[in-house]
C-alpha cells in the first residue's frame, strides 16, 4: 500500500455549522460568554480559528443565535398545540407544561444563559430576546387566567414567572434525578404554583431597607459599590477605576488599600451571601419545635436576605465564575452543606421525596427568589415580600401548606 492509498480523506461533516452552534452553546453554557473565545471552540471541535471564522464572524454572533433560538424555543413550547382546543385549560395548561418541561430539559446546558448573561445582547438582540419572552409569559398567563379566572392579570404574570423560573432553575446546578421524574417534580410543582393561593398584594409589611454606609467605612463601601456595579454592567464591564470613582476615591490605587483586586471584591461578596444564608441554619433549627418550622423561619430569612441585598443575590448566581479556582471551591463546599441542610429538612417534611427530588425543589426555590426580584424588582403592588415568601414555600412543600402549627 502506497503513501497516497494510507493517506485518509477528511470530508468536511454536512452539519459542520450545527456541529459549531451546538458546540459554541455548551461552552458558553458551562463558562459564560467572558469566559470563552473561539480560539476555545475551535480546539472543542477540532478545526482551525480560520475554519470556525468561515461559518461565524464572531464569538458574539454564536452567542447571539443560541440566545435567541432558546427564547424561540420558549415561545415555540409554551404555544398550545391546534389538537388540544377541545381539552379542559387545566388539560391544556398539562400539556404545555409538558412541552417547556421537555424542551428545557433538553437544552439544560445552556438555559442558563437567558438567565445570566443575557446583558451582554446588544440593544437590538435584547430587545428581540425581551419581545420572545414577553410573548411567552403572555401566552402562559393567557392559560393560568383560563384555569383561574379569579385572578387579576398582574396575578397571572407573577405565576408564569414563577413556573418559569422553576422549570428553568435547573440550568443553574448539577444535582442529577432521571428525566421522568424530574419531570414529573417540575409539573407538580408548576401546578402548585398556579393553584395556590397567595396574600393579596395589598397587605404587605415594608421590605428591609439597606443601612446608609458612613463613608468612614470605605471596605464596606467599596464592597457595596462593587456589586452594584457587578449588578448593572457585568463583572467583565466593570473596573477597578469605575468601583474607586462610584466610591468617591481620588483613585484607583486607594481601592488597593481594602482589597487586592477587582476579583476579591467579587469574593468578599460572594462570602458575605454564603456566609448570610449558611449563617440562618444553625439558629432557626435550634429554636423550631420541627423541621416544617425551621424551614419556614429560613425561608422567611432567605427572602428578607434577598429584598435587602437585592443585587448581591443576583451577582452570586450571576458572576459565580469569575471569581478564582480556590474560591470557587470553597464557595461550593458551602453551598453544598447549605443546600444538604436544607434537604436534610425538607425530607422531614415530606418523606415521600427522594434526596435528588428535594435538592431540585431547594434550587428552585433560591432561583425563585432571585427570578421575581429581577422581573418585579420591589413593586409592593405586584409582588411584595409576603408573596415571594410564599412562592418559596409553595416550591417547597408543594399542595402541603408550609406553615405548621
Amino acid at each position: 500500500m502506497n503513501v497516497e492509498e494510507q493517506r485518509v480523506i477528511r470530508r468536511r461533516p454536512k452539519n459542520r455549522r450545527a456541529q459549531i452552534a451546538a458546540t459554541s452553546a455548551a461552552a458558553f453554557g458551562s463558562l459564560g460568554y467572558h469566559g470563552v473565545s473561539m480560539e476555545d471552540i475551535a480546539a472543542r471541535l477540532g478545526i482551525s480559528s480560520a475554519a470556525l471564522y468561515r461559518h461565524y464572524p464572531s464569538k458574539y454572533a454564536l452567542f447571539r443565535e443560541e440566545l435567541l433560538r432558546l427564547g424561540q424555543l420558549t415561545v415555540d413550547s409554551v404555544t398550545p398545540p391546534p389538537d388540544t382546543g377541545e381539552l379542559t385549560p387545566l388539560e391544556r395548561l398539562s400539556v404545555v407544561l409538558d412541552r417547556v418541561i421537555a424542551e428545557t430539559v433538553g437544552n439544560r446546558a445552556t438555559v442558563t444563559l437567558v438567565r445570566w448573561e443575557q446583558r451582554y445582547l446588544d440593544e437590538t438582540d435584547h430587545r428581540t430576546l425581551a419581545e420572545q419572552f414577553a410573548a411567552a409569559l403572555a401566552t402562559l398567563r393567557g392559560l393560568i387566567a383560563d384555569i383561574r379566572p379569579d385572578l387579576d392579570d398582574a396575578d397571572c404574570a407573577v405565576r408564569a414567572v414563577a413556573v418559569f423560573s422553576v422549570v428553568s432553575s435547573i440550568g443553574d446546578h448539577h444535582a442529577a434525578l432521571p428525566v421522568k421524574p424530574l419531570s414529573a417534580l417540575l409539573h407538580s410543582t408548576a401546578l402548585s404554583l398556579v393553584t395556590a393561593e397567595l396574600p393579596p398584594p395589598g397587605i404587605t409589611t415594608s421590605a428591609p431597607r439597606a443601612t446608609e454606609i458612613p463613608q468612614s467605612f470605605k471596605h464596606e463601601l467599596l464592597l457595596k459599590k462593587a456589586v452594584e456595579l457587578f449588578h448593572q454592567r457585568g463583572y467583565p464591564n466593570v473596573s477597578v477605576e469605575d468601583i474607586a470613582s462610584a466610591a468617591d476615591l481620588s483613585a484607583a490605587s486607594a481601592v488597593y488599600r481594602y482589597y487586592r483586586s477587582k476579583g476579591d471584591l467579587l469574593a468578599a461578596a460572594f462570602r458575605r451571601a454564603a456566609d448570610r444564608v449558611s449563617g440562618a441554619i444553625g439558629p432557626a433549627v435550634a429554636s423550631s419545635a420541627g423541621p416544617a418550622e425551621a424551614l419556614t423561619k429560613l425561608v422567611d430569612l432567605y427572602v428578607a436576605g434577598s429584598f435587602a441585598e437585592r443585587e448581591l443575590t443576583f451577582v452570586y448566581y450571576a458572576e459565580f465564575g469569575h471569581v478564582s479556582a480556590e474560591e470557587r471551591t470553597m464557595l461550593r463546599n458551602v453551598q453544598r452543606l447549605i443546600v444538604a441542610e436544607w434537604v436534610r429538612l425538607l425530607v422531614a417534611v415530606r418523606p415521600e421525596l427522594s434526596d435528588g427530588e428535594a435538592r431540585i425543589l431547594v434550587h428552585a426555590g433560591f432561583g425563585l427568589v432571585v427570578d421575581l426580584g429581577r422581573v418585579f424588582g420591589d413593586d409592593q403592588r405586584v409582588c411584595p415580600q409576603e408573596r415571594v415568601i410564599r412562592l418559596m414555600e409553595v416550591t417547597l412543600f408543594g399542595a402541603v401548606p408550609g406553615r405548621r402549627a
